[in-house]
């Protein structure tokens, strides 16, 4: 392929970007359906989510620490469920399981995909904006539709729903079980069934756009990894999200209109139940089925942005190309038959406990691919220590160490002993809540210029952020194995009752002065992003000095992205450092990187390896 096989050709049938018509605040910042703006919305009110969940989990982790104190923190925040100060053991569980939900669904799966996708998908891949930009604006309105029930729900008389996150029935079946079951729980139901409708709309949107959407030369394997990602999330999501619906209709029609999907036998205040037939762990199958891709969903984005961002400040090619685009693949298929290892002890056949437990082991090997990838691509790599930088390096930790424990906790024999303990909530969190939410800064520090028009984030803030963040996570999250393998249950209210955990009680302390540290570093982040999003230092149009499009679009926003024709891409993504044929001075010379919109020259060489 000769360097000047391609004369740009200019597009005229996508002009569209230039007729600039009058936009009211209306059109540009509400109904908009520019993928830049979408993006930005996503983020912020995931961030804002974020925010009460993070709160939630103070309140609780108070109560976990301090059992017999009084506060009256509690009394502002919770009423009449803390009179006095003292929280009440059944708004302790709702705040349990709707920080679950708001983490899990509303901050990580939207301020990943949502904002990141939004983002990147057009600019990167070379498009104007997403196959559907109305889609993709109904999208966005669903999930802020769903965040605003979930958000009511808090304020039920009766109280929100407190069946845990994964609101296993019977309890969150029968309205008369538990306070939290009545009108909470419909709430629940009904905001998780739009937020399906709209991760539904999104993923399809994002895989339509990847598919026909890429610009001249832009192949498969010159997709920059966190397309990769962001693709095959979408696909996963098209996947399982409906499951999760259906579970979640069937919950429904069990508690408004008398069937029995997952109710049998039941006797309540002394009163026989009419339903027969149904299956609880039938639930337990729709749920996790959903449940454990869910991880996926949420890791994947992350490690895309990681990948890239990765690439970019070692000066490097990502190390092993085409096996983290297999190991992404990889990890698609297994993640939708690994979901019984979440139910080994619910009274399935211990022949299908082997084999979940076999499809689990499997799973860690493109895991493990792609964990030592990055450490290769990071080995002899010119590393600039930005902060997007350090919570990728963050990310990488975080991945391992949360990620060994998920081997002992998908052994069928060895998780018995650990199940329902903080031993499963330090691995869960430390793999998808922590490493989730440090891929989730790294694309804000290393996209910010791309979403507020070329302003960038102060350093130094960051770094404080980042080392305060990496040293409280670790310090809420590590000593939760220690007091799970001795046995500590999760979601107890107290656990003064058991002299066998008086020894413990200290290491709650720990973890929750911890968890209160971390939760302040955040506020500096939240000033941070805040502020410069107004008064941030302009970092110019390529800050990073990155090989990628977004980097070649305008700085200023435009509907359409580019202001002339489409660049068309010559090379991959990847092209750091390279050097010239006889090995004098990289391939432009002075310029450690050569974006994807240089052609190749004479005697050179594509690299894609």
């Amino acid at each position: 392929m000769s360097a000047h096989a391609h004369t740009p050709v200019v597009d005229h049938h996508d002009d569209h970007g230039h007729h600039h018509h009058k936009e009211t605040f209306v059109t540009k910042y509400i109904f908009s359906q520019d993928h830049k703006m979408i993006s930005k919305q996503y983020l912020i009110t995931g961030l804002f989510m974020g925010i009460i969940g993070i709160a939630m989990s103070i309140l609780f982790r108070m109560q976990l620490a301090w059992p017999d104190e009084q506060f009256t923190i509690y009394e502002i925040f919770l009423g009449k469920w803390a009179e006095g100060g003292v929280m009440d053991p059944s708004v302790y569980l709702a705040l349990v399981t709707i920080h679950g939900t708001i983490m899990v669904f509303f901050v990580l799966t939207a301020g990943l995909s949502g904002t990141f996708s939004n983002l990147l998908i057009p600019l990167q891949i070379g498009a104007r904006d997403m196959a559907s930009g109305f889609l993709n604006m109904v999208s966005y309105w669903l999930f802020f539709l769903s965040s605003v029930i979930m958000v009511l729900s808090l304020f039920v008389e009766a109280g929100p729903a407190s069946a845990g996150w994964t609101i296993y029935p019977p309890l969150s079946a029968l309205p008369q079980a538990i306070p939290g079951s009545g009108a909470g729980m419909t709430l629940w139901l009904v905001s998780m069934a739009i937020f399906i409708a709209s991760s539904l709309l999104g993923s399809l949107n994002y895989v339509v756009t990847v598919l026909n959407l890429r610009t001249k030369g832009m192949s498969m394997t010159r997709l920059p990894l966190t397309i990769w990602s962001f693709f095959v999330t979408a696909i996963i999501g098209i996947v399982s999200f409906p499951v999760l619906l259906s579970a979640a209709l069937m919950l429904i029609m069990d508690r408004s209109f008398g069937t029995s999907f997952f109710l049998s036998d039941i006797y309540i205040a002394g009163e026989v139940l009419h339903n027969q037939g149904g299956s609880p762990v039938l639930f337990e199958h729709l749920f996790w089925f959903l449940g454990h891709p869910e991880v996926y969903i949420v890791i994947l984005p992350a490690m895309g942005l990681v990948s890239e961002i990765m690439a970019t400040n070692a000066r490097k090619p990502i190390f092993g190309y085409r096996a983290m685009v297999a190991s992404i693949l990889a990890i698609a298929f297994l993640s939708t038959i690994v979901w019984g290892h979440h139910m080994f002890i619910s009274g399935m056949n211990p022949f299908l406990g082997s084999v979940f437990t076999f499809t689990t082991l499997l799973i860690a090997i493109p895991s493990a691919v792609k964990a030592f990838n990055w450490i290769t691509t990071l080995w002899r790599g010119n590393l600039q220590m930005n902060t997007a930088m350090l919570f990728s390096i963050g990310f990488v930790s975080t991945f391992i160490s949360g990620g060994l424990t998920g081997i002992i906790l998908g052994d069928s024999a060895l998780d018995i002993n650990v199940h329902d303990t903080y031993f499963v909530v330090a691995h869960f969190h430390l793999v998808m809540g922590i490493s989730a939410l440090y891929g989730l800064f790294a694309g804000v520090y290393h996209w910010f210029p791309k979403m507020f028009e070329g302003r960038m984030l102060n350093k130094n803030l960051g770094f404080i952020h980042f080392w305060v963040t990496a040293i409280g996570a670790y310090g809420v999250f590590f000593p939760m194995h220690f007091i799970g393998m001795a046995g500590l249950p999760r979601r107890y209210y107290t656990n003064t009752n058991f002299p066998y955990f008086d020894d413990l009680a200290d290491v709650n302390v720990v973890i929750t002065v911890f968890a209160i540290i971390t939760a302040a570093a955040q506020l500096v982040f939240l000033y941070n992003f805040i502020h410069s999003m107004f008064y941030g230092k302009q970092g110019g149009k390529n800050p990073w000095n990155s090989n990628t499009l977004e980097w070649t679009a305008e700085v200023k926003h435009i509907h359409g992205n580019w202001d002339g024709p489409i660049p068309h891409v010559y090379r991959w993504a990847y092209d750091y450092s390279k050097l010239n044929d006889n090995e004098t001075d990289y391939v432009i010379p002075g310029q450690d990187y050569v974006p994807q919109t240089v052609p190749l020259q004479d005697n050179e060489e594509e690299l894609n390896h």
